[in-house]
């Protein structure tokens, strides 16, 4: 066994916390409309279930360093430089806080999160629209 503390992820949520001036879900807005890039990291079924914010790009959370390492050779476009301030979104607010951390590792000294996650962003009655997703095929009849 290691001989390095435990915390839990209470502990470790606590700690990463104290790293980021989370935005409430206004201020996220306002950030997006000054230039900051939305980073929606919830998985596919809750994009599909609940919708997704205008303009966020969504960047799955097992992709997230890979996608936005503006040094990374598979960034995507908005990745442009150190100084851009992202915003994480998750569901509620949790795995973004440990997300945007991770991103201040790659040196996006801006990185945060939305508290509340996407459910505050809709409980705040901001913008939200369904995802275009492909039609489900119809299961063939069974029977006659």
């Amino acid at each position: 066994m290691s001989g390095a503390p435990h915390h839990g992820i209470d502990g470790v949520l606590t700690a990463a916390r104290e790293q980021l001036d989370r935005l409430e879900p206004e201020q996220a807005a306002e950030a997006a409309a000054a230039g900051a890039v939305l980073v929606d990291i919830r998985y596919a079924a809750l994009r599909e279930r609940d919708g997704v914010i205008p303009g966020a790009l969504i960047v799955e959370r097992n992709e997230l360093e890979w996608r936005l390492d503006p040094l990374g050779s598979h960034r995507v476009a908005e990745a442009t430089g150190h100084d851009l301030l992202v915003v994480v979104i998750c569901n509620e607010g949790y795995a973004s806080s440990l997300a945007a951390v991770s991103l201040r590792q790659l040196g996006l000294h801006r990185a945060t999160d939305l508290t509340g996650g996407f459910q505050a962003w809709r409980a705040a009655g901001l913008p939200v629209e369904q995802p275009s997703v492909p039609p489900r095929p119809t299961p063939p009849a069974v029977g006659h």
